[in-house]
């Protein structure tokens, strides 16, 4: 298999709520789209929302359980200003910061932020991490 990563898709609750704070909050560059999904452009890789049932559908599994689903998704910024200003534009933007930006024992700073429906989402200044 090639080391890549495609699509990263996201089962959520109400798409059109989604689609909103995706596109409006985090300013997520949006593709064209048919009515029953979202996507949106980051580079290589693609974030795809998708109704919940219908994805858990699609893979055979059951939709309902709730809790740390053991995983985390990450935007690296350019400075630890940065951190707190992308933090500060989530909240007031319907996101719930889960824990605000600090320095991390790595050398780094970084937080959390859960978008409308939990999915966590870490943001981070990585003086070590080559992509930003």
């Amino acid at each position: 298999m090639e080391p890549r990563l495609s699509f990263v898709t996201l089962g959520v609750s109400d798409l059109q709520r989604a689609t909103r704070f995706y596109a409006d909050v985090l300013k997520l560059p949006q593709m064209p789209s048919p009515p029953s999904i979202s996507f949106f452009e980051l580079g290589r890789t693609w974030l795809a929302l998708f109704p919940r049932h219908e994805l858990a559908a699609d893979a055979g599994v059951p939709a309902a359980g709730s809790g740390f689903p053991g995983f985390t998704l990450a935007h690296n910024v350019r400075s630890a200003a940065e951190v707190d200003q992308l933090l500060a534009e989530v909240k007031a933007g319907g996101g719930r910061i889960v824990k605000p930006g600090q320095q991390a024992d790595w050398g780094g700073y970084s937080g959390y932020f859960a978008d409308p429906d939990g999915f966590l989402w870490e943001v981070c200044w990585n003086p070590h991490f080559p992509h930003v």
